[in-house]
């Protein structure tokens, strides 16, 4: 028994669903545009504004992808109708992000600065020069862009100068001491 996938999605006001008999789901709202294509062996039921998906058998594999795919749906309508964002922070001597166009160029102490091409359906600004905010409608593409960029520069447990997540708990170590 799936506990997440038997739970119903409520579909919010101002946003529409469209799901085809293959389980091609299309869903359009403020935010955003989002298609994905479901594995056809899942019923996906859209009565009113409530979405049920239910699965045939109990075979293993359908066991496996019925929570995933009604967790998925349910992150695209939200990313439509409300978005998701992500906070880093940057901490470290001269290490600073810039906004120049659709990319962006973080300083982190290397011999060259790095530039990251800003994917489409992401807007991302920099209010201060040591913070970055990633905005978009697609979870996976949001969280895949803020991997990239805290990736250039993980934070190192000796001092924690790198990029981090505004939440995130960087575990610090003891540095060698003198005799």
């Amino acid at each position: 028994m799936s506990r997440i996938g038997n739970k119903v999605i409520h579909v919010p006001a101002g946003v529409t669903v469209s799901i085809s008999p293959e389980n091609y789901a299309v869903v359009k709202g403020p935010k955003g545009h989002l298609e994905f294509q479901f594995n056809q062996s899942l019923t996906i039921d859209y009565k009113g504004s409530d979405i049920h998906v239910s699965r045939p058998d109990d075979a293993i594999f359908t066991r496996k992808i019925h929570g995933t795919t009604r967790a998925l749906l349910a992150n695209m309508i939200t990313g439509v109708s409300t978005g998701f964002k992500k906070q880093l922070e940057i901490r470290g001597v001269g290490y600073r992000a810039a906004l120049q166009g659709k990319t962006v160029n973080l300083s982190m102490g290397y011999s060259h600065p790095i530039d990251l091409e800003i994917p489409a359906g992401l807007t991302v600004t920099i209010p201060k020069n040591t913070d970055i905010i990633i905005e978009g409608a697609d979870k996976q593409v949001v969280g895949e862009f803020a991997a990239k960029i805290r990736s250039t520069r993980k934070p190192e447990p000796y001092l924690g100068k790198g990029i981090r997540y505004v939440d995130e708990y960087v575990p610090r170590k003891a540095g060698k001491t003198a005799k």
